[in-house]
């Protein structure tokens, strides 16, 4: 769909079944609005096909932080239990 404001053309495109994104926008160029629109969304489907899945490494991460933030947490948790059970006895 190409939507044409005051003074911008914008490509619009709808991912319904899309992981992470459910639409992108491309803003067309001024010196560019005289090019086709079939040109113009095959460029920008190009584009939003390259962009893909977020790197593995990163969410990797994520979930090892994630992971050994609940490790410590717990560890410390145990650490002050024990060490309260020996001064109350």
């Amino acid at each position: 769909m190409m939507i044409k404001g005051i003074n911008r053309q914008v490509i619009e495109i709808n991912e319904a079944d899309g992981e992470y994104f459910e639409k992108v926008m491309f803003f067309v160029k001024p010196e560019c609005a005289g090019v086709s629109e079939g040109k113009l969304r095959e460029r920008a489907n190009a584009i939003a096909e390259a962009g893909g899945r977020p790197p593995a490494t990163k969410v990797y991460r994520s979930r090892l932080v994630k992971a050994l933030w609940l490790i410590s947490a717990a560890a410390i948790g145990s650490a002050v239990t024990a060490a309260l059970t020996l001064l109350l006895r």
